[in-house]
């Protein structure tokens, strides 16, 4: 979540117009995330999220990630529901761009996550795996291992400063490739499941949000994605992996969905990969993002340390 697109009270009327639902009244935007424009957006009793999407996102995906919130929420999790409007339409335009309103989740994200709640995480992401299995739905993940080379060189950093860099990501976008798994068990996966997406009340999940990364791909590869996400421990500015929180995130996930051995065995080159996609990611966001945009820019050198802590490790055990 981000402002890049800013409205106006014009615009709120425009909506007002489109939807059989209490008039919106007021709007804020939402600094949080990286990828669209989002707003809160208040009626007098409702609270809603409008969404702009911006440039990384394909106008012709996304239908994919409204439907899967639309199919996931009609199963029971508790995810944003894209609302319909006067028309029977999910999205809208917004000063020439695709925008969709989707409900409010009520909670709110954590700073640190305990074990138990690690544990709840792995529940829960089983459950969608087990979900979208019967989801008819697919999309390539943009932001899979194979698509990555290309960030690199649209990061710009000053002359002398990436060279050294350069070498380091090459070097391991070079391996990481060469030795990524094949056949894992496979499917529709949220693919971004960062702190900030888990919302909770009362120290219990009370949703999860964001679902525009969704893509298919390996569900372990998930695992990995919420190990850099959620089981590194921060002292200072230096982030150390908490393998208890890896344990307890594991547990969870296989009192649901059982993981085979291969699945397992893949984890190290797995989080190596995901470490990777947000070190790449970041470092193109901080070096391109425009000063105009109300948004948080996340420290590149978060995942550079990540990155490094997996080069390090090499089995399955050495998570646990």
């Amino acid at each position: 979540m981000a402002v890049y697109t800013k409205i106006s009270k014009n615009d709120i009327s425009l909506i007002n117009k489109k939807f059989n639902i209490e008039n919106f009244k007021s709007f804020k935007g939402i600094k949080q995330g990286i990828e669209n424009t989002n707003y809160l957006l208040k009626s007098k009793n409702s609270k809603f999220i409008l969404t702009i999407f911006e440039k990384r996102v394909l106008k012709r995906e996304i239908p994919f990630f409204i439907n899967l919130m639309d199919r996931l929420s009609s199963l029971g999790v508790n995810c944003p529901k894209p609302l319909k409007n006067k028309k029977g339409k999910f999205l809208i335009n917004i000063q020439n761009k695709t925008a969709c309103i989707v409900s409010f989740l009520k909670g709110k994200d954590k700073k640190n996550l305990t074990n138990r709640n690690c544990y709840e995480v792995g529940r829960l992401i089983a459950q969608i795996h087990m979900y979208t299995k019967k989801i008819k739905l697919s999309r390539v993940n943009s932001m899979g291992i194979k698509k990555l080379k290309p960030l690199v060189n649209k990061i710009t950093l000053k002359s002398g400063e990436f060279e050294n860099l350069k070498k380091f990501l090459k070097i391991n976008l070079h391996n990481i490739n060469k030795n990524w798994p094949k056949q894992l068990p496979s499917g529709i996966i949220h693919g971004d499941l960062f702190i900030d997406n888990i919302f909770f009340k009362d120290n219990k999940i009370s949703g999860i949000i964001d679902f525009y990364f969704a893509a298919n791909d390996y569900f372990m590869y998930e695992i990995a994605i919420c190990v850099n996400a959620l089981c590194f421990d921060q002292v200072n500015s230096k982030f150390y992996l908490n393998k208890k929180k890896v344990k307890n995130l594991i547990k969870g996930y296989e009192k649901i969905k059982k993981l085979s051995n291969k699945e397992k065995n893949s984890l190290n080159i797995l989080c190596r990969g995901a470490a990777l996609r947000y070190y790449l990611t970041r470092l193109y966001d901080y070096t391109n993002t425009p000063k105009r945009a109300l948004i948080k820019i996340k420290n590149p050198k978060e995942y550079y340390q990540k990155l490094v802590t997996h080069n390090k490790l090499k089995t399955y055990k050495d998570y646990l």
